[in-house]
């Protein structure tokens, strides 16, 4: 098995490997890993290439929890060589968990780890991440109720997904007066293509101290150099569900950064994986696969190329626009 470097997640004691698995294709219809053997491929896979965090949902899959049940067949007897994450209370959508209580409260909380404990197959989550905020529950009552699953040994930490910098600063705000366990991550919208993130929300988790977890860091394929202007790579996600993200490419800044990595004479994903762990707060570039192949690339990406400042600047810039 291969040793990935390490980044602490907002806490010395919680390390997660430079590379993230994304498990949001487990489960997901018309994909390879819609089925318990492909999903296990590519779980194989990561833990080989020396993947440890994996980051899935209660709602990921073609069904609520599928994704989480996959998992938990696949990691049976090696649980323990992971790092898991998993995330509760979407506010758009219903994960099955038989309540209609706030997704931020405890009665919530509490049925919803419990699920997802059951399909994982394990005792313990590593990263109970709150996926939404949830605007009809102070934050004080969602923090109890994570401090109780801390205290059980339910959960070993917890963090949020989604949250602006004001809800960001509040929770860190709440946390530090109770005096208890505080939010170790924050999970949000950040890629080269989409960088609102840096207006504010990443300067909030470098104020709080949190780890910080881009979601679409890859811009659904964009950036790993199999798309260009004049060709649609077929049986991706883009081609199969978001022709529109393809459509509205920014195809000028793209080549100019094709042309960046070749230069260097490396690839885009590699120029791509190297310029998001040069930023501030960076924890781990979390990307889905649904090809073992597909994780082995990422994989070897996360340790392939380290910017200097003035490149990493120079990428910043070719993308300023947007």
């Amino acid at each position: 098995m291969t040793i990935l470097p390490l980044r602490p997640l907002g806490t010395p004691d919680l390390l997660v490997t430079v590379t993230g698995l994304g498990c949001n294709n487990f489960g997901r219809p018309g994909s390879a890993t819609e089925s318990q053997e492909g999903t296990t491929a590519v779980l194989d896979a990561a833990i080989d290439a020396g993947i440890t965090l994996l980051d899935t949902a209660d709602i990921y899959g073609g069904s609520p929890g599928l994704s989480e049940t996959l998992m938990g067949v696949a990691l049976a007897g090696r649980r323990d060589s992971v790092i898991l994450a998993t995330k509760f209370g979407h506010e758009q959508f219903d994960a099955g968990v038989g309540s209609d209580a706030p997704k931020g409260s405890r009665e919530y909380i509490r049925l919803a780890v419990e699920a997802s404990l059951r399909r994982l197959q394990t005792d313990y989550i590593d990263l109970y991440q709150m996926h939404t905020p949830d605007a009809s529950t102070p934050i004080e009552v969602t923090l109890a109720a994570l401090t109780e699953l801390v205290d059980e040994g339910k959960i070993r930490f917890f963090g949020h997904s989604n949250f602006s910098a004001e809800q960001i600063l509040d929770a860190e705000r709440v946390a530090v007066a109770a005096g208890g366990p505080r939010f170790v991550s924050a999970q949000n919208h950040y890629s080269l293509i989409a960088r609102g993130a840096e207006n504010d929300v990443i300067p909030a988790v470098i104020d709080a101290g949190l780890g910080f977890l881009p979601f679409f860091p890859l811009a659904n394929g964009l950036l790993t150099g199999k798309f260009t202007r004049s060709h649609l790579a077929e049986d991706t996600r883009i081609s199969r569900q978001k022709p529109e993200v393809y459509e509205n490419a920014p195809w000028d800044a793209i080549e100019a950064f094709d042309a960046f990595s070749r230069e260097r004479e490396i690839s885009m994903l590699d120029a791509t994986w190297g310029w998001l762990l040069a930023q501030p707060g960076m924890s781990s570039v979390i990307a889905g696969a649904t090809r073992p192949e597909q994780v082995r690339q990422n994989a070897a990406a996360g340790s392939a190329w380290t910017p200097t400042a003035a490149e990493a600047a120079e990428i910043s810039e070719i993308f300023a626009a947007r």
